[in-house]
Formats: C-alpha cells, sequence, structure tokens
C-alpha cells in the first residue's frame, strides 16, 4: 500500500494515510494570543477540517495525544475537548505537560484517525 500525502512541506507533511489510517500532524493554533478555551478550540477546528478532507471525521478517532505547555491549563482544556468529543466514540487518549516549540503555544494535539468505510 502506499502512503498518501497531504499539505507537504519541507520539514513535514500535515496528514499521512496508509491503509485506511489516517495520521495528522501535531496541530496548533495560529492566534495565540487566546486562552486556552480559545487555543483548543481552533486547534479542534483544524483537526476537523483536516479530517474532512480525507473522508474522516472526530467518530473515527484511534488515538489522541494532548500536550500542554503547562497542567495549569487542562481543566480548560478538557471544558472544550468534552463539548466536541463524540459522545460513545471517545478515543484512547494521553494528555501529558510538554515544552511546546513555541512558547506561545498552550496545546497541541495529534491524532490518529480511521477513514470512513
Amino acid at each position: 500500500m502506499a502512503v498518501i500525502r497531504h499539505h507537504v512541506g519541507p520539514r513535514l507533511s500535515e496528514i499521512a494515510i496508509h491503509n485506511g489510517t489516517v495520521y495528522l500532524a501535531g496541530q496548533i493554533a495560529e492566534d495565540t494570543a487566546q486562552d486556552i478555551t480559545g487555543q483548543t478550540r481552533e486547534v479542534l477546528g483544524h483537526i476537523d477540517r483536516l479530517l474532512a478532507e480525507v473522508n474522516s471525521d472526530k467518530s473515527h478517532l484511534l488515538s489522541v495525544q494532548i500536550y500542554l505547555s503547562d497542567m495549569v491549563h487542562f481543566a480548560g482544556m478538557n471544558e472544550v475537548w468534552d463539548s466536541w468529543v463524540v459522545a460513545g466514540a471517545t478515543p484512547p487518549r494521553a494528555t501529558v505537560e510538554a515544552k511546546l516549540a513555541n512558547p506561545e503555544c498552550l496545546v497541541e494535539i495529534v491524532v490518529v484517525a480511521a477513514q470512513r468505510s
């Protein structure tokens, strides 16, 4: 099976697909002036858009990794996450505190999803 890539740049691709599995690059907010709820909403919007481009959606999430710049943001991120995620289709998830590449970013989210049949 071939690997299909979308939004290929010199450093990374935003999407890679192999055998019906969709891998997204870590998604961050462009508007880093927002608080954790705003940045999380923006990031989840990027994820929705990218998954839609490749015949998938949040109900097909297989795994999610969430990186927070500080665990003080955990409750605010979860408030947005809980209203976004599909009830009954919540994916396996890890949330960790990490020093992010851009210190203005409060959250980065990486997802793996299945394509719709």
